[in-house]
C-alpha cells in the first residue's frame, strides 16, 4: 500500500452525510472509470453522475460538491453502503477522495473487504445512531481503531467491530501483502527450523 493510502488514526473529522440506501458500487465508481490501475485521480470520479451535471459543472445540490464539507474524513451513509458488483476501484476512489471512514448501519460484505485491504475504514453502527449522527454532521468525531471506538464531543462511545489482522493491517498501514512481507525473516526463520524439524 503506496504512503499515500495509509489512513492516519486516532481519526478526528466532521463527516460529510448521504442520507441515501443501497448506495451500490456502481454509483460510488461508475463502470466506465474502471480501466485504470492508477489510484490517483480517482477521487474526480467518485459519485460522478451525482456529482457533476450534463455540462460537466458542479452540481451544487451535492454533498461533496458544498465547501462546508471540504476535507472531512467521515462518510456517514444509508444503509447498505457499497452493494452491487465487487470493484476495488470504489475504496480506491473514495480514499483519493479524501475518505478514511464509512459509517453506516449496514455495509456490504464484498465492499467491505475490498475497503480494509485499502486502508478505508468501515465502520458499522446501529441504524438509529447513524441517523442521530446524520443530524450533527458538524461534530467533530474521534475514530479510533486501537480502541475500536467513535466517539462524538459530548463523551458518548459507540464501539464497532473490527478483526484484530484488519485492525493491524490499518495500524501499520499496510495490505495483506505489506503484511506478510514485513515479516520476511520471521517467516524464513520458521521455514528453516521447520525443516530441520
Amino acid at each position: 500500500m503506496s504512503a499515500d493510502h495509509i489512513p492516519g488514526f486516532p481519526l478526528r473529522s466532521a463527516s460529510v452525510v448521504l442520507t441515501q440506501t443501497n448506495i451500490d458500487t456502481d454509483q460510488i465508481i461508475p463502470a466506465r472509470f474502471l480501466s485504470t490501475t492508477e489510484r490517483k485521480g480517482l477521487g474526480r470520479h467518485a459519485f460522478n453522475d451525482w456529482r457533476w451535471q450534463g455540462d460537466g459543472s458542479a452540481n451544487p445540490d451535492f454533498a461533496f460538491n458544498q465547501a462546508h464539507n471540504a476535507g472531512r474524513a467521515v462518510l456517514l451513509a444509508g444503509r447498505n453502503f457499497g452493494c452491487g458488483s465487487s470493484r476495488e476501484h470504489a475504496p480506491w476512489a473514495l480514499r483519493d477522495l479524501g475518505l478514511q471512514v464509512v459509517v453506516s448501519s449496514e455495509i456490504a460484505d464484498i465492499f467491505r473487504n475490498n475497503a480494509l485491504k485499502n486502508g478505508l475504514l468501515p465502520v458499522v453502527l446501529p441504524e438509529a445512531v447513524v441517523q442521530d449522527l446524520m443530524t450533527r454532521p458538524d461534530d467533530v468525531l474521534t475514530v479510533d481503531i486501537v480502541a475500536r471506538e467513535l466517539r462524538t464531543p459530548d463523551g458518548t462511545v459507540h464501539a464497532f467491530p473490527l478483526d484484530a489482522f484488519a485492525r493491524t493491517c490499518l495500524l501499520e498501514g499496510v495490505d495483506e501483502m505489506g503484511f506478510l512481507l514485513a515479516r520476511g525473516a520471521d517467516i524464513r526463520n520458521y521455514e528453516d527450523t521447520h525443516h530441520a524439524r
